[in-house]
C-alpha cells in the first residue's frame, strides 16, 4: 500500500511539474502550412485550421493547378501529436480537409463557428464547441470574431468566417484575423483588443468569374492592415500553397520594402518556421 501510495504521489507531482513547465515555456506560431498553423500558447498546444492533404490531392480552384500546390513539410503525425484544441475558422476545404477529418481523433476539442455545427456532426466529431462569442479555456480566454470573405455576390458564395482572439495572464494577445478582406470590423477589433501580435491571411485568392473581388486579404489590404495594427507584429500566412492565391511571400514583401515597412513589424514565415512571441 505504502508503494501504490509513493507512486501516486511522484506521479501527482511529475505531472504538476510538467504543467508548470509547460506554461512557463514562451508561446510559439509555427506555419505548417498556408494557413495551418500550430501554436504553443499558456501551456497548451493548438492546431488551427489543419489542411493536412498531400500535394495535388484537391481539384485546382484556378485552372492553374491542382492543391495545394505543395508538399507538407512536417510529418501529419507530428503535427496532430499532443494537440489539445484545433480551431476551426470556417470549414472551406483549405481549412479542415479529409485528411484532417479522418486523422483527428473524433473525440478531440473543437471550437467550431456556429454556420458550421452540421458540417462537425456529419464528420462526426463528439467533442464541437460551437463558439458564439468568448470561451474561457483552460486559463486561455478565447474569442470569435467574425469577418468577411468576399464582398458583393462573392460574399454570398464564400459563407461565413470567423477569426479568433487568444487571451491569457502574462501571454501576448493574438489575433487571429482568418479568412477575411480588409474591414472596418476589423480596424475596431484591433482596437478593442489591442493585439501584440495578428495572424492575416494575405494569399489575396480569386475565385474563378469574379478576378477583381479579392476573398482574402492581398498586398494593399496587408499594408492598410498595417497602418491600422498599432503596436504589434503582423504575422502574413496563406501563400505560396494554393492556386487561387495570388499574393505570393516575395510580392508581399515587396510592397512591404515599398512602404519602408521591415521585419520588425511585418514576419513572413516559411512553412515549419516557429516564431517565439514575446510581451
Amino acid at each position: 500500500m505504502k508503494k501504490i501510495f509513493l507512486a501516486v504521489t511522484f506521479t501527482l507531482l511529475a505531472a504538476i511539474v510538467f504543467g508548470q513547465s509547460n506554461v512557463g515555456t514562451k508561446p510559439t506560431i509555427q506555419l505548417v502550412r498556408n494557413a495551418t498553423l500550430l501554436i504553443e500558447y499558456g501551456g497548451q498546444r493548438i492546431l488551427v485550421d489543419p489542411m493536412l492533404s498531400p500535394k495535388g490531392a484537391i481539384d485546382s480552384w484556378a485552372g492553374i493547378q491542382r492543391n495545394p500546390t505543395i508538399e507538407l513539410k512536417m510529418p501529419v503525425e507530428e503535427i496532430v501529436k499532443d494537440v489539445n484544441l484545433v480551431l476551426v475558422s470556417h470549414s472551406h476545404e483549405d481549412h479542415f480537409d479529409k485528411v484532417a477529418s479522418k486523422t483527428l481523433n473524433k473525440s478531440i476539442e473543437l471550437m467550431i463557428q456556429p454556420a458550421d455545427k452540421d458540417f462537425f456532426e456529419k464528420e462526426g466529431f463528439s467533442n464541437a464547441t460551437v463558439l458564439n462569442d468568448t470561451k474561457l479555456w483552460n486559463g486561455i480566454n478565447i474569442h470569435r470574431l467574425e469577418g468577411q470573405h468576399g464582398s458583393g455576390e462573392v460574399l454570398k458564395m464564400m459563407g461565413k468566417t470567423s477569426g479568433f482572439i487568444l487571451e491569457a495572464k502574462n501571454q501576448p494577445t493574438v489575433y487571429i484575423v482568418g479568412d477575411a478582406i480588409w474591414t472596418d470590423d476589423i480596424k475596431q477589433n484591433i482596437k478593442k483588443y489591442k493585439p501584440d501580435y495578428i495572424v492575416v491571411n494575405s494569399g489575396g485568392a480569386l475565385i474563378k468569374g469574379f478576378e477583381n473581388v479579392p476573398i482574402i486579404m492581398n498586398e494593399e489590404q496587408t499594408m492598410a492592415l498595417i497602418r491600422e495594427s498599432g503596436h504589434a507584429k503582423v504575422i502574413a500566412v496563406h501563400m505560396d500553397a494554393l492556386d487561387h492565391c495570388r499574393t505570393t511571400r516575395s510580392s508581399l514583401i515587396q510592397k512591404a520594402s515599398e512602404l519602408k515597412i521591415g521585419k520588425d513589424k511585418l514576419i513572413v514565415p516559411q512553412d515549419t518556421e516557429v516564431i517565439t512571441l514575446s510581451l
